[in-house]
């Protein structure tokens, strides 16, 4: 599971570079967020863009993750792809994290754009 990380302003932007998001890499993707997160000040941005795919045990992992930043961080969503918006729409997790249309939406500060 390739992630890369920057700061940019005060949030780490996490890029997935994968356009999957499933049973087989889900394990991965909680360890090496829980790496890329540990120590991080400000907001955390999961910039989904290239994603096309997730499934219930990839938004499994996405939830993990906002439970093992929580309450010190908030994770905030950037750039849901159609079928990746949809599954959060579907299964009402899009009132769950806050979701950005673009991580460039995400540090202007605005709100929901799906």
């Amino acid at each position: 599971m390739k992630l890369t990380a920057e700061s940019v302003a005060e949030a780490l932007v996490v890029n997935v570079e994968e356009e999957r998001i499933d049973a087989a890499v889900a394990i991965q993707f909680k360890d090496r967020m829980r790496d890329l997160t540990a120590g991080a000040g400000g907001r955390i941005i999961l910039d989904l863009g290239r994603v096309t795919f997730v499934d219930s045990s990839g938004l499994g992992a996405i939830v993990s993750v906002m439970k093992f930043l929580a309450p010190v961080h908030r994770l905030e969503l950037a750039g849901l792809t159609p079928n990746v918006g949809r599954v959060f729409h579907l299964t009402r997790m899009d009132s769950v994290f806050p979701i950005h249309a673009s991580v460039a939406a995400a540090l202007q500060g605005a709100g929901h754009g799906l």
